[in-house]
């Protein structure tokens, strides 16, 4: 069910069935692309890498090594193409490192369609993307091109081999041939058979030759018809390799081949043991004369470490209380700069007699806002004691016309 649910899908994708493979075969090409940059003696014995299987970024294994032997890939591949940049390490941020190896992938002129969080595993069709770009950039900065296949050209067969089937014959075919010939031979007797001449001939040939037949041809006549006829008399069996007869003979011979080289690696073999053997005891010998003569400078040698290993401690915790210190005297000094920066403000405020004038100035302006302050009193007066007037007035004029009024 899970099979024919992903057939359908792939079919619903507009994909053949063989698009799950694609990245197999890319897989393949990249890696005869790394053989043509020679990584295996530039990347993986000078950086300390193992050579790639054929299929080892399509198949997830494991992926904190996949990942790590991706970046560091991706950066030796940035490398070649003429560009900067710095080995991952295995304690760096993924994410930085996979956004550095995408925008030198996009510097290079490539683009890219997916997000970054599918580098994160080291495999699969995204980062076999990523490896294949990066490996065409560098064929190209070095002006690789693929050579026109040279294919081999086919010898015609000679036409003598031709004449000698020709010539060869099958023995069913000479059976049939034969019966061939007697059909005719027996139809032409029956067509011209005549009673009276068989009579005849009966008593002829029941009766003797009175004289020996004697043939009047020369040998050279006879061996020249012999060289016409013999091609067509030559007849050949031709070998089956499904004979046993033939597998038992090859056993038989690969058999006897296989003890004699046997019996000379047996000798070659033990001869090697024995030297392989005296070399090992040799140095073992060797090691445990070394190791009694040494045994006094490697105790000394200990000592000395575990004494190393004590000072290295005793000077970090020194240096950890060195620093305390330095950062205490540096603050000491910040407030004591501060406290020399106010007594010289105030000394110099004390001797100089900018503040006096500074005083003087404000008593100035002060008075002047009391004077502008008693002016504006003044004006707001004046102005209420016209207006009082006003009103005044206007109520004398009306209380005289009441008056008027009345009377």
């Amino acid at each position: 069910m899970g099979e024919e649910r992903r057939r359908g899908d792939d079919a619903d994708d507009g994909s053949g069935p063989g698009a799950a493979y694609t990245q197999f075969v890319l897989m393949e090409s990249i890696i005869e692309k790394l053989k043509l940059l020679d990584y295996e003696r530039l990347f993986c014995r000078e950086l300390g890498f193992k050579p790639f299987s054929r299929h080892y970024f399509a198949i997830p294994t494991n992926s904190g090594e996949q990942f790590y032997n991706f970046t560091s890939l991706c950066a030796w591949l940035i490398r070649l193409s003429g560009r900067n940049f710095d080995p991952p390490q295995e304690y760096d941020d993924p994410n930085a490192t996979i956004s550095s190896v995408l925008l030198e992938l996009k510097s290079l002129g490539h683009t890219v369609d997916f997000p970054p969080a599918k580098l994160k595993t080291g495999c699969g069709e995204q980062c076999i993307d990523v490896i294949n770009k990066l490996c065409d950039s560098v064929l190209i900065h070095r002006s690789f091109s693929w050579a026109m296949p040279i294919y081999p050209q086919e010898e015609e067969e000679v036409e003598d081999n031709a004449i000698d089937d020709e010539a060869e014959l099958d023995l069913n075919k000479v059976e049939e041939e034969m019966a061939e010939d007697l059909d005719d031979e027996f139809g032409e007797e029956e067509s011209l058979l005549d009673l009276d001449a068989l009579k005849n001939k009966k008593t002829d040939v029941i009766g003797k030759p009175e004289n020996i037949m004697v043939s009047n041809t020369t040998a050279a006549e006879w061996k020249l018809e012999l060289e016409k006829v013999l091609p067509q008399l030559k007849v050949t069996i031709r070998t089956d390799n499904k004979d046993w007869r033939q597998h038992v003979e090859q056993m038989h011979s690969h058999s006897e081949g296989i003890e004699k080289s046997l019996l000379e690696t047996k000798t070659l073999l033990s001869r090697l043991h024995d030297e392989i053997t005296k070399t090992l005891d040799k140095i073992a010998t060797r090691e445990k004369y070394l190791n009694g003569q040494l045994e006094h400078h490697l105790n000394e040698f200990r000592s000395m470490q575990d004494q190393l290993a004590e000072t290295k401690e005793r000077y970090k915790q020194a240096s950890g209380g060195v620093t305390e210190r330095t950062r205490s005297l540096a603050e000491i000094t910040e407030d004591l700069e501060r406290v020399k920066s106010e007594m010289e403000d105030r000394g110099s405020s004390m001797t100089d007699g900018a503040p006096l004038v500074k005083i003087k100035q404000a008593l100035l302006n002060i008075k002047k806002d009391i004077t502008q302050m008693d002016i504006r009193t003044g004006v707001l007066e004046h102005h209420l004691l016209q207006a009082r007037l006003k009103d005044k007035s206007n109520n004398a004029h009306s209380s005289t016309i009441e008056a008027g009024l009345d009377d």
